[in-house]
């Protein structure tokens, strides 16, 4: 599947909830969900009946969406989470795709949105117990300690840090004076901030 080039927006029209692609944005007035939540297109205020499989694909395309992943680095992360020897597989797929770094530093507060954090792991702003680290897929563990470079602490963006205020889950923990977060714990299912059905998905792997 080729890469999605056309406007956020339409894409939480789409899936018809905020995904939160647009960081501060998505919170205002401006929200082009908010003025106007219709599917895209001419046909988006018709009433259609969705199908079982309908409901599975949206479910799907969903969770890909708000986390930017592609269909085959997506289900990596479904058939990881189906070898896995302990827990039920949604939640142990939701809880790898939260352990995903450029996730992390979005969680934390230092990115406005996944894709903005994703930005910013890929341009080498971000250490992981010291070194640094530049694969948005990386993924976290306990007592990870992450950091944004002592070279560019200096930049506008991460100077703001100390007057946002960001509500983050318990399992991660970030001083904005310092600039240094840590992984206290694996993220659990109460931690996911998006409305999921994960079982939608696993139901339309499983066919």
């Amino acid at each position: 599947m080729a890469k999605y080039t056309g406007a956020d927006c339409r894409l939480c029209r789409r899936e018809g909830c905020k995904l939160f692609l647009k960081g501060e944005r998505c919170l205002t007035k401006k929200c082009a969900f908010e003025r106007r939540a219709s599917v895209p297109g001419v046909h988006g205020q018709a009433r259609k009946k969705q199908t079982e499989y309908s409901l599975q694909l949206r479910e799907k395309q969903k969770v890909k969406r708000a986390y930017g992943l592609q269909e085959k680095q997506f289900r990596k992360y479904y058939d990881r989470a189906e070898n896995m020897r302990t827990g039920i597989v949604g939640e142990n797929m939701l809880s790898l795709l939260e352990r995903r770094l450029d996730n992390v530093v979005y969680r934390m507060g230092i990115g406005a949105s996944r894709a903005e954090s994703r930005q910013i792991v890929s341009h080498g702003h971000i250490t992981v117990n010291g070194k640094s680290v530049n694969i948005p897929s990386y993924e976290v563990k306990v007592d990870d300690v992450i950091a944004i470079k002592e070279n560019k602490r200096e930049k506008a963006m991460f100077k703001e840090l100390k007057d946002v205020k960001v509500v983050m889950p318990k399992w991660l923990e970030f001083n904005a004076e310092k600039l240094t977060g840590k992984i206290n714990a694996l993220p659990g299912r109460d931690d996911i901030d998006l409305n999921i059905q994960e079982h939608l998905i696993i139901e339309l792997y499983s066919k």
